[in-house]
């Protein structure tokens, strides 16, 4: 089986790069730290240039594409680290009106984490709770990382968990500083679970952790190039800080972690085993962290300055690897598949 890219994947990835660096370059992405509200003119534009709606069938006016294109667009809105609840638009584009073309938001959140955490819910039009669904419990495709390790529960579709839906006025909410300042945050104090949705909750919670992992792998990616090209630049005792063994080793295993980040994350999206997902999130959220660290040792001193924008993916990184799964439910969880 041939794993490369085919020409029209490589001509979307590169089209998606395009319209990013366009519409959300340093200076806008600069401009969004002071003042983190969503791009509603952006929003339309990626509904329009069919974001959302990649993997809906044409006939339902969707591009028609599966989830390893959805995997290479969300590995550039890492790179790019767009803000927003992208992941949640993508996976629901089908099942709330107004999402695909990016006239709404909506977002998604995980019932069992402590605290539930809302994503930038000043500009969400919708929220929809994921309760149940979590773990590999099950054979095949069944289960996810979701919010954790727990054992699926039976929801109010009958089905394994259940997803309720609630507008922003209808949710009891409380402030809650984000750690990211792209990704404001707010603490579900209550929400009303009076408007069930028909979701295959396992399904989504597999896919939510997938496209958060190409997130981190976009950002891994990302943190590479920028470690590279600041050791090509920076000089000391009048040659480039490249040349010294300490930084090429740093340099070296930081390409290392996103390029399994990357086998796994593009295997997991052409298999879509349970398995697979909680290990490439575990790998890509690893390579995320430790790329965007290993970059600010690089960059020394200036690294940890606001000036810099490697700050900005150590903080997103530090934020998805909480999101669908940590490191240690994914330890845990694969450990136990091991066993069983």
């Amino acid at each position: 089986m041939d794993f490369r890219l085919t020409e029209e994947q490589r001509a979307l990835r590169d089209g998606t790069r395009e319209l990013l660096a366009k519409r959300f370059g340093r200076d806008r992405l600069r401009a969004a730290v002071d003042a983190p509200a969503l791009d509603r003119a952006l929003w339309r534009e990626l509904g329009a240039a069919g974001f959302f709606a990649l993997r809906l069938p044409e006939r339902a006016g969707g591009v028609g594409l599966g989830l390893p294109e959805a995997v290479l667009v969300l590995e550039e809105t890492g790179r790019a680290l767009l803000p927003g609840p992208l992941v949640a638009c993508q996976l629901l584009a089908g099942a709330v009106d107004g999402v695909a073309a990016g006239e709404r938001i909506v977002a998604l959140c995980a019932a069992e984490r402590d605290p539930v955490l809302w994503e930038h819910p000043a500009d969400c039009n919708e929220l929809i709770l994921l309760e149940g669904g979590a773990g590999l419990r099950g054979a095949g495709t069944g289960g996810g990382p979701g919010g954790g390790p727990e054992d699926a529960i039976r929801g109010a579709q009958g089905r394994t968990g259940g997803a309720y839906q609630s507008a922003p006025d209808q949710i009891s909410r409380a402030p809650f500083t984000s750690l990211d300042p792209l990704t404001p945050l707010a603490r579900v104090t209550d929400l009303p679970r009076t408007a069930p949705v028909a979701l295959d909750v396992p399904r989504l919670r597999r896919e939510a952790a997938l496209l958060t992992a190409a997130q981190q792998l976009g950002s891994a990616v990302r943190t590479v190039e920028m470690a590279v090209g600041h050791a090509r630049e920076r000089e000391q005792f009048g040659v480039p800080i490249g040349t010294f063994q300490a930084i090429k080793h740093l340099c070296a295993q930081m390409l290392v972690r996103a390029e399994i980040a990357r086998s796994a994350v593009y295997a997991a999206a052409v298999t879509e085993r349970a398995d697979e997902i909680t290990a490439a999130k575990l790998l890509a959220d690893e390579a995320a962290v430790r790329n965007a660290r290993d970059c600010l040792q690089v960059h020394g001193g200036m690294g940890f300055t606001w000036d810099v924008d490697v700050h900005l993916h150590l903080k997103r990184a530090w934020l998805r690897a909480e999101c669908w799964g940590t490191v240690r439910e994914a330890e845990e969880l694969l450990a136990d598949a091991l066993l069983a």
